[in-house]
C-alpha cells in the first residue's frame, strides 16, 4: 500500500516558485549556456552573468524538477530540454513564457480571489481587455513556437483536400501562423486576417518574413463588429471558440456559414476533452484557464462542438486530434 503524503498538496502549493525558477532560467539563457560549455558551474555562472551561488541553486532545483540532469558538480540538459528550451535548437519554444507567465497572466490566478471565478462560473479577465492592451501583442509574438506543429499540420490538412482554397478568412489571426502557413503550402491562396489593429502588425510582420506579404490582407476590429465579407473557400476559427459560451460560438459559427460560398467549409483548432472531461490531461484543464480568464469560456467536447455547429446549421462536422500536440482539428462542412 502506498504510503499516505502531503506531498502533492505542497507542490502544488509551492507551484509558484517553478514558474520563478523557469522565468530566471529564460531570462538568463541558462539552457543555452549550459548547452555551449561542459557543465562546469563557474562557466556556466559567467556566462550568464550570475552569481556562482544563485546558479548553482537554480540549477540543482532545475535539476529536482527534471529540467537538467547532475553529475557530481556539472549540469547537462535533458533531450526535452535541450530541444525545447535553448534558443540554437529550431524547436525553440522558451519564448511563450513571455505569455503564459507574463504578469497580467499570473494576477488572474494569484493577486485576486481565485474562489471569486469559481463562485461566479466565470472572470472578467483578459477577454475584456481594452483592444490596445499590450498584453495581446505579447502573446502573438511569444506563442508562435507552442502553435507552429499545429499550424504545420493543419496547412498540410488543407493542401490535401480535394478542393484546396483559394480565398482563406482567418478570424482572430493573432500571430497570423495559421493562415501563414496555408499560404506557404498553397501558392494560389489569398488571405485575409481579422484581429486588432496591433496584433495584427505582428502579423503582417510574419507574412512578410514568410515570403507571402502580397497575398496577406489585414482586416483591422474586432470579430463581432466587422463585416467578414464573402464567398470564401475556408473560414479559419483557431483557438477561438473556447473563449465564448455556446450560445456566442453558434453565432460565431452562424456568421462563419454565411460567409462561405456552398462549396466551403470551417476549421477550428480546439482543445477537446474527452466526455469524462478529466482526459486527455492538457485540454482538460484547459477549462480552468478558461474560467480564470474569461467570463463565460471552455473547452467543449467533441459533442458539444457538434451540437453548437449543427445549430448554426452544418450538417457534417469532424473532430480530429492532432498528436503530439494537445490540440484537435474541428472540420463545420455545409
Amino acid at each position: 500500500m502506498a504510503e499516505i503524503s502531503p506531498d502533492l498538496f505542497i507542490n502544488t502549493v509551492l507551484g509558484y516558485q517553478k514558474t520563478a525558477a523557469l522565468k530566471a532560467a529564460s531570462a538568463l539563457d541558462l539552457f543555452t549556456v549550459i548547452s555551449q560549455v561542459d557543465g562546469d558551474l563557474d562557466r556556466i555562472a559567467k556566462g550568464t552573468g550570475a552569481s556562482v551561488r544563485g546558479v548553482r541553486i537554480l540549477c540543482d532545483y532545475l535539476t529536482i524538477h527534471g529540467f537538467l540532469e547532475k553529475d557530481e558538480t556539472r549540469y547537462r540538459l535533458t533531450e526535452a530540454t535541450e530541444l525545447f528550451l535553448t534558443k540554437t535548437s529550431p524547436a525553440f519554444m522558451g519564448s511563450i513564457i513571455d505569455f503564459l507567465a507574463a504578469p497580467e497572466m499570473i494576477s488572474l490566478w494569484l493577486d485576486g480571489d481565485p474562489a471569486s471565478f469559481v463562485r461566479n462560473g466565470g472572470s472578467t479577465g483578459l477577454a475584456n481587455i481594452a483592444s490596445d492592451h499590450p498584453v495581446w501583442v505579447k502573446f502573438a509574438e511569444a506563442m508562435v513556437p507552442f502553435i507552429r506543429p499545429v499550424a504545420a499540420a493543419l496547412a498540410e490538412k488543407v493542401a490535401a483536400s480535394s478542393t484546396p482554397p483559394h480565398r482563406v478568412l482567418d478570424i482572430a489571426a493573432g500571430h497570423g501562423l495559421f493562415g501563414i502557413s496555408v499560404a506557404q503550402a498553397l501558392p494560389q491562396a489569398e488571405i485575409t486576417a481579422i484581429d486588432w489593429q496591433p496584433v495584427l502588425a505582428v502579423a503582417k510582420r510574419n507574412a512578410a518574413a514568410a515570403g507571402i506579404a502580397d497575398r496577406y490582407h489585414a482586416l483591422p476590429g474586432s470579430a463581432f463588429e466587422v463585416e467578414w465579407g464573402q464567398d470564401f473557400d475556408l473560414v479559419l476559427l483557431t483557438n477561438f471558440l473556447h473563449h465564448f459560451d455556446r450560445k456566442t460560438c453558434v453565432g460565431l459559427l452562424e456568421k462563419a456559414r454565411k460567409c462561405l460560398n456552398p462549396k466551403g467549409r470551417v476549421l477550428a483548432a480546439e482543445f477537446v476533452p474527452n466526455e469524462d472531461r478529466v482526459s486527455p490531461p492538457f485540454p482538460a484543464m484547459f477549462s480552468f484557464m478558461m474560467l480564470g480568464s474569461t467570463p463565460h469560456g471552455d473547452a467543449y467536447t467533441a459533442r458539444e462542438l457538434e451540437e453548437m455547429a449543427r445549430q448554426a446549421g452544418f450538417q457534417k462536422i469532424s473532430v480530429e486530434p492532432v498528436p503530439p500536440t494537445p490540440q484537435s482539428f474541428v472540420t463545420f462542412e455545409q
